[in-house]
């Protein structure tokens, strides 16, 4: 994970993810720690679908705020994209699920009109 000035940092992260209401709704809660076990990286997302456009969205709480963005699938059925943006700050992650059911997430953070760097990359297995 990219962590301002000090460079990327590595994490132990892990994510907590259920259906609630009847599969309608799914909760995605994420928590990382440094190697000293510092907290580095607490977030929540609701991923839920909207029958009247069609339409997949994410409202997501971080550090005493939230966001709300659309959340596209894959053409694979295996994963999803979406991205936000405040100010000159705009994000794009990916999530994908391989056959193994391990879940990959890469997330690129592009700052007015500097290339895209990562911000973050995890992989996830059930444990």
């Amino acid at each position: 994970m990219l962590r301002g000035p000090a460079g990327m940092a590595e994490l132990v992260q892990a994510e907590t993810v259920e259906y609630r209401l009847q599969g309608l709704v799914l909760i995605i809660e994420g928590v990382g720690q440094l190697q000293d076990g510092s907290a580095a990286l607490q977030a929540l997302g609701v991923v839920s679908f909207d029958d009247s456009s069609g339409t997949y969205s994410m409202r997501a709480f971080n550090d005493g705020r939230f966001l709300e963005t659309e959340v596209k699938l894959l053409e694979s059925g295996k994963g999803m994209t979406w991205g936000f943006q405040l100010g000159d700050f705009k994000t794009q992650s990916i999530l994908r699920i391989d056959e193994r059911g391990v879940w990959t997430e890469l997330t690129e953070l592009t700052v007015g009109e500097q290339p895209p760097r990562k911000l973050l990359e995890l992989a996830v297995r059930k444990v």
